[in-house]
């Protein structure tokens, strides 16, 4: 766990802190719109301000908080703080300053936060507005972050007004020194509500000028029917000398010179000066602010880019619905590889193309439906009234028909595509977080079954979740009691047959179910905590293995190692493989490390620069699955590659189709020309070999040479402890 900065002038800080007048036991009321708004604006169980002292936090404000360490040293508001501008965890489990937080791993389980710093007029940081989740969040936009900042002004505006208030208790210094310049309207006025002086904010908040204060009683500044009220309760502390146990409104409405009324924000404090109580009241024009409330009232419910109804609106709308109780269905939309046509065309085509497909389905859409934005490209619709699968699996296809039409923006013809999931109420669901988490599993099993696709909810697809989920659990144990093993691949040259190296491959021993392959559980492993922790031990396992095989008769063997993306996330990469070879004794020549280009496309600029790190070492980098992507063209000018990896799929058509054999071809040219090597997965016949000998192609690998295999088998492969050598 990382601990947060302290600052250089903490001692400046902590004296600014003070001049709030808050602590541990003290909240402030007019923050609490705040954090409402907040937590109803990014649909998040949690919103606090929350202040940092020396050694501990606390909230002025919040909602949804619990019981929860308030130690500075845990505090993710400690480290925002730090920080200029807002500061989003995607993910705590997956960030090295905070997955190993109490916070994170203890019963708050927090995973996501986003805040916003809080600084005191002179810019000394105070605390943090923030936002948490207990589930992870990677949709949180820049636009979100706007609305972020936006709410943090607000938030330091009612900040300030407390200093005010808290200095006008401890001290009174001379009116022009303490309010003339301000910009929050301040009044003096006595016992006969005679005005003592006021500063240009309070003089033209009311549309007088500052001379006018002469001929003017405070409560001249209120309408008639509210004077005779705030008479009474000036003579109440004229007569207890004080406003201690007086229950002061903290709203009231103000009258202009000119006649009109406004709502302004009150506090009242008084003190005796030579036997006389003297008053100050604290204006502020809520006008303004409940114009701005009401717009962020609209923005929590509307998606600023489409006009659509957001995430927040969307649910409310299902929950109203499954209330009344009335039949409905919800559909959930996902443009299919949509992060590739923002990373080749640029945002802001790709925004221009997510509001033509909320055009599209908004028109599809009935008079009483509900198409909402909930994501970064992700949609939903509410059909009202539909309850039967035939009726709306009509309105999907139509929809997902519509997108999938061309789409010409600025002069460029581009085609989407989109899967969709199909859930029923009454039927499939009566409650608003079933219906759309049916609908969404079905969306899961649509994307998984290729491009384009619809598909209906059924019960079996609840079974799978909870099987995935099972998975997740019991890879905790699996990783603890060791129940993976390796099996290797066997890699050979093209040119004669000779093996160079293998593949590592992990299975899992699953004490009742027996060796898994990687298809049963590496979704569940790819997407949760313990990647980086299995990645670690891949290596350090094949690592040991291709130090021992070198040592015992195969002195030029290589071992090739998948990486999970999470592994350049946590740590140290370059060290640790690094620290991995020399502790096998292995050169850099010795290990291929192989990336797919997801891992490339979802941290670029973090991949390139570990991998560049890498290559200059001498470790080989293989760029796997090569040819079944978007992008994999352009990464080959960019990323430090020493071979490609040509995928089955290509293999498997060589000899029936000439556009697969085109690609391969292609493939290997460009390899050439780039000077990479090249190795073709998946050979299984004598046929694709020999034409891809005669291609040129460096390596192979497939079932022709030799299925995954246990170490054992794979030193019968080698002949390691024999006369015979398989590697030369």
């Amino acid at each position: 766990m990382k601990c947060p900065a302290i600052f250089p002038n903490e001692y400046e800080r902590l004296m600014a802190l003070s001049s709030y007048g808050l602590d541990d036991e003290q909240m402030l009321k007019s923050l609490d719109p705040v954090v409402h708004i907040a937590s109803r604006m990014f649909d998040m169980p949690v919103a606090a301000v929350n202040m940092i002292g020396s050694d501990h936090v606390f909230f002025a404000a919040s909602v949804g908080v619990g019981e929860v360490d308030m130690r500075r040293d845990v505090s993710f508001c400690a480290h925002a703080i730090t920080q200029n501008n807002v500061m989003v965890v995607p993910d705590a489990t997956l960030d090295e300053r905070f997955h190993d937080n109490p916070l994170v791993t203890g019963d708050a389980n927090l995973r996501f936060y986003a805040g916003v710093p809080l600084f005191s007029p002179n810019g000394l940081a105070l605390g943090a507005l923030c936002v948490i989740d207990d589930r992870p969040h990677a949709d949180f936009s820049q636009e979100d972050r706007q609305r972020l900042l936006e709410l943090a002004k607000m938030a330091s505006d009612r900040l300030e007004l407390r200093r005010i208030e808290v200095a006008t208790e401890r001290t009174r210094p001379p009116f022009e020194e303490y309010a003339g310049s301000s910009s929050t309207p301040v009044i003096w006025f006595d016992e006969h509500l005679q005005i003592i002086e006021w500063n240009q904010a309070a003089a033209a908040s009311h549309g007088y000028a500052l001379h006018d204060k002469k001929a003017l009683q405070f409560d001249l500044l209120l309408p008639e029917l509210e004077r005779a009220t705030f008479r009474e309760l000036i003579e109440q502390a004229i007569e207890v000398g004080s406003l201690d146990q007086i229950d002061i409104p903290i709203e009231a409405n103000g009258l202009r010179k000119d006649g009109s009324e406004f709502r302004f924000g009150f506090a009242l404090f008084g003190w005796r000066d030579a036997g006389h109580m003297r008053f100050e009241a604290i204006l502020k024009d809520l006008t303004s602010q409940q114009r701005e409330e009401e717009e962020l009232r609209q923005q929590a419910n509307i998606d600023g880019l489409t006009g659509l109804a957001n995430r927040g609106k969307f649910y409310r709308s299902v929950e109203e619905v499954l209330l009344s109780p009335a039949p409905a269905t919800v559909l959930m939309i996902d443009l299919d590889g949509f992060k590739d046509v923002n990373d080749t065309l640029g945002h802001t085509l790709g925004d221009a193309i997510l509001r033509e497909v909320a055009n599209r389905l908004q028109q599809l859409a009935g008079d009483n439906d509900v198409v909402a934005r909930i994501g970064g490209d992700e949609f939903a619709i509410l059909l009202a009234s539909v309850v039967d699968s035939h009726s709306a699996m009509q309105r999907a296809d139509a929809m997902i028909s519509a997108i999938a039409q061309p789409i010409t923006i600025d002069g460029n013809e581009v085609r989407v595509a989109a899967s969709c999931g199909v859930a029923l109420a009454p039927t499939q669901a009566q409650e608003a977080l079933e219906l759309v988490g049916n609908a969404d599993l079905a969306l899961f099993k649509a994307k998984s079954s290729g491009r384009g696709r619809v598909f209906m909810f059924v019960p079996a697809l609840r079974m799978e979740a909870i099987a995935r989920r099972l998975y997740g659990l019991e890879l905790h144990r699996a990783v603890d009691k060791g129940e993976f093993i390796l099996f290797y691949q066997p890699q050979i040259s093209m040119a004669d047959g000779s093996i160079t190296g293998a593949e590592a491959l992990i299975r899992w021993h699953h004490p009742e179910r027996g060796i898994l392959s990687p298809a049963a559980f590496l979704p569940a492993l790819e997407g949760g905590p313990l990647a980086a922790t299995v990645g670690s031990w891949i290596l350090n396992e094949a690592c040991a293995q291709a130090a021992y095989w070198r040592r015992s008769g195969a002195p030029r063997f290589r071992i090739g190692v998948n990486l999970f993306g999470a592994q350049f996330r946590v740590g140290d990469l370059v060290a640790e493989v690094m620290e991995t070879l020399m502790r096998h004794g292995l050169p850099a020549e010795a290990l291929e490390l192989e990336v797919t280009e997801n891992i490339v496309l979802d941290n670029d600029d973090i991949v390139l620069g570990i991998l560049q790190r890498l290559h200059e070492q001498g470790v080989g980098i293989a760029f796997d699955d090569f040819g079944t992507g978007y992008a994999s063209l352009s990464l080959l000018k960019t990323y430090p590659l020493s071979r490609i990896k040509i995928d089955q799929s290509f293999v498997r058509g060589i000899l029936i189709s000439k556009r697969d054999a085109s690609v391969i071809r292609a493939i290997i040219d460009m390899a050439k020309s780039f000077e990479l090597e090249t190795i073709a997965e998946g050979i299984e016949t004598e046929a694709e070999y020999k034409y891809l000998r005669n291609e040129k192609c460096d390596e192979g690998q497939g079932y022709l040479f030799g299925k995954p295999m246990t170490a054992l088998q794979f030193e019968l492969l080698l002949g390691i402890g024999s006369s015979v050598n398989a590697i030369a």
